[in-house]
């Protein structure tokens, strides 16, 4: 059995300016990668991982690892990212375990596969741990300054895309630096504008200016590339001492922490040392202010409609009148005497924000240390992209983050690791390499990107992955670390060995419990407290009595003790295989039928768009348009999902062709769909 593991400490933190001088002097490497926002940090660590001599183009070391937003991580869907994220020995997991100061799971009265770990973090400590690895890294070099533009060639003519690019000129000195593969990651400062009541300004985030505007003209008129513009903001920070707590609902966080690294064994902040947030509400005089102020809202004004899951306070009073909101007050850290109040995103005036806030009880005497602010940003409309991130149509260059249209730190860290990895294996001349929808979160979200594109910022819930089951925040070492060792090559052999020995023990353990076998009178005389029905027959091994929810694996372990005392360490992870491998095995059958049916013929008569099986709207136009000739050309359409092949699969193989016939001619002809609903690529201008 291996040692104990160990929580990682973040490496000593080298000088920015030394590593400033230093990079001055590269001139060309493997990958370069622009940006250091969440996106930008994960996909320069992991290209080294790889192997790729990797620089990394940031406006300001200190920043690199900021939280520019929320001080929090994870969650529900997102929880699940950051998992995977550390599965493929990424840093924020890590990070968070070092610099949580608030752990819980979400969503604990439902299963585990959807529970979604959570923390709110010191964001001083997130910083210096993120910095602390990167400016340590072998292989990597960090340069402080701003691209001006990409250089582009001819493209190679053995691989498809119309352009090659091959470098980046810096804007301050124009010096030019060549690589195999580019990967941006800008956020919201490709373009980016703040704005705040009447007033507007350049930057990407307050106090730091946007992206050079040659980049952006790089990605539309040199490269030809579609972009449009997106909104976000950012809530006011206010000061704890003028905040009436007493007036707000008290959230205490796990009393046990649990760390989101699968090579933690705990967290830095001690359980007894966490800090509380606190729930309150909204009133009507917080609407009454908005309504008010519309006038003096330029960022509102544009576009009222919003991102459908973070939206701004002024979104939500016009959307939902009358209704009351909730907001949450957050630590920023163990040392901050700053709260973030969570759903009070807002771009009014300064003033009229303090008297926004004053109309809630609990904060009727906030003092704000700095206003809220909008900001809008140019992104890339992500069905251009592989499924590695890379754009199909220049050579080499790759794209990660909010630039893809994504909302979230961890759905950003998730596209930095995938296009790190898949930049530094371009840059190596190694082949691309794919996640399935069916392995992962990360798939998930990369194709729905590249095969949906977004009408909207794009945010993971654990409803858009159909085989949830599977892929749960307990076993994405088992899903993806050994893949990521043995295929990926972006594992380090230490982690690698901690998931085999993991894997080897939750496969014995199981082993043990399928050999006890007794029948239900033993059962019910073994474990009294098991609800092991009177009327049971037949055999039942332990692994069966362990799926009851009152059974743990400890009760089982105390009944057979040398059977399953070993195994104790594996015991809340082997509880939730026990509950879920019925549904797990149900999936991969449903999967390797999908794979064997590849090529069932479709019928050419199907109507789609009134078909009675569970299809999404888009996925019933998608195949009303495309009328695929079989089912693995359906699998490959864009926007398709396993689910909607499934569905499709039962009807054909179950419907007898007169009944198909029968439906079709009994339903009116649809209506002749318009061309932007028959758009599978869609691209949306604006959206706060």
């Amino acid at each position: 059995m291996l040692a104990r593991r160990v929580l990682n400490r973040p490496r000593s933190l080298a000088s920015p300016s030394s590593w400033a001088a230093s990079a001055r002097t590269v001139t060309a490497c493997d990958v370069i990668v622009v940006g250091g926002g969440h996106a930008g940090t994960e996909a320069a660590a992991a290209a080294t991982r790889v192997g790729a001599e990797t620089l990394l183009v940031t406006q300001k070391i200190q920043t690199i690892g900021a939280l520019s937003c929320n001080p929090s991580l994870g969650g529900v869907g997102k929880g699940q990212l950051v998992r995977e994220v550390d599965a493929l020995d990424g840093l924020m997991g890590r990070a968070g375990d070092w610099a949580g100061v608030h752990f819980s799971i979400l969503n604990r009265s439902k299963g585990p596969a959807v529970w979604g770990p959570r923390a709110q973090l010191d964001r001083p400590r997130y910083r210096q741990f993120i910095q602390a690895e990167l400016l340590s890294m072998p292989r990597l070099t960090v340069v402080e300054g701003s691209v001006e533009e990409l250089l582009v060639s001819e493209p190679d003519p053995e691989k498809p895309g119309k352009h090659r690019v091959t470098g980046v000129r810096m804007a301050d000195t124009g010096r030019i630096i060549l690589a195999r593969s580019v990967v941006l990651t800008t956020g919201t400062f490709l373009s980016g504008s703040l704005f705040m009541g009447q007033t507007t300004s350049p930057g990407g985030r307050m106090g730091d200016p946007p992206s050079g505007s040659g980049l952006s003209r790089s990605l539309k008129e040199v490269l030809g590339l579609r972009l449009g513009r997106l909104r976000t903001g950012t809530p006011p920070r206010i000061f704890k001492r003028s905040v009436d707590l007493s007036l707000a609902q008290l959230q205490l966080p796990d009393q046990r922490p649990t760390p989101f690294s699968f090579i933690s064994n705990g967290t830095h902040c001690k359980p007894e040392e966490q800090l509380p947030c606190y729930l309150i509400n909204t009133t009507p005089g917080v609407e009454r202010v908005v309504r008010e102020s519309l006038h003096l809202n330029s960022h509102i004004q544009q576009d009222t409609r919003g991102p459908r899951y973070c939206p701004s306070i002024e979104s939500r009073v016009l959307r939902f009148p009358g209704r009351q909101h909730q907001v949450w007050l957050e630590p920023e850290g163990l040392t901050s005497d700053l709260l973030y109040p969570q759903g009070l995103s807002m771009t009014m005036p300064p003033d009229l924000q303090v008297r926004l806030l004053r109309e809630i009880p609990a904060l009727r005497k906030a003092e704000i240390q700095a206003p809220g602010y909008g900001v809008q940003y140019d992104f890339v409309c992500p069905t251009q992209l592989f499924p590695s991130l890379e754009v199909r149509s220049a050579q080499g260059l790759f794209l990660a983050g909010q630039i893809n249209g994504t909302t979230g730190y961890e759905e950003a860290a998730a596209q930095g690791v995938w296009a790190g990895v898949s930049a530094g294996r371009r840059a190596l001349s190694l082949p691309p390499l794919s996640l399935s929808r069916t392995q992962s979160y990360i798939g998930v979200l990369i194709d729905d990107l590249v095969g949906r594109g977004i009408t909207e910022p794009y945010r993971m819930f654990t409803s858009r992955a159909e085989f949830r089951t599977s892929l749960r925040p307990d076993n994405a070492d088992l899903r993806l670390t050994l893949k990521g060792y043995c295929d990926i090559g972006c594992v380090s052999p230490r982690r690698y060995e901690e998931a085999v020995r993991m894997k080897a023990g939750l496969s014995e353990a199981l082993s043990a419990l399928q050999d006890i076998t007794l029948s239900p009178t033993r059962w019910r005389e073994k474990l009294p407290q098991a609800a092991v029905s009177a009327n049971k027959s037949g055999i039942m091994s332990a692994e069966e009595v362990l799926q009851y929810k009152d059974v743990s694996f400890e009760m089982l372990a105390s009944a057979f003790p040398d059977v399953l005392g070993p195994y104790v360490e594996f015991a809340e992870r082997l509880k939730i295989e026990a509950m879920y491998r019925p549904h797990c095995e149900k999936q991969r059958r449903e999967i390797e039928r999908i794979l064997q049916e590849e090529s069932l013929s479709l019928p050419q008569d199907v109507d789609y768009l009134s078909l009675p099986v569970s299809l999404s709207q888009e996925v019933r136009e998608l195949l009303d348009r495309v009328r695929p000739a079989t089912l693995g050309a359906a699998s490959r359409l864009p926007g398709m999902t396993p689910a909607a092949i499934l569905h499709l699969l039962n009807y054909i193989t179950r419907t007898p062709q007169r009944d198909r016939s029968a439906e079709r001619s009994s339903t009116p002809d649809p209506q002749n769909l318009s061309d932007e609903s028959r758009d599978s690529f869609p691209c949306v201008p604006v959206s706060q």
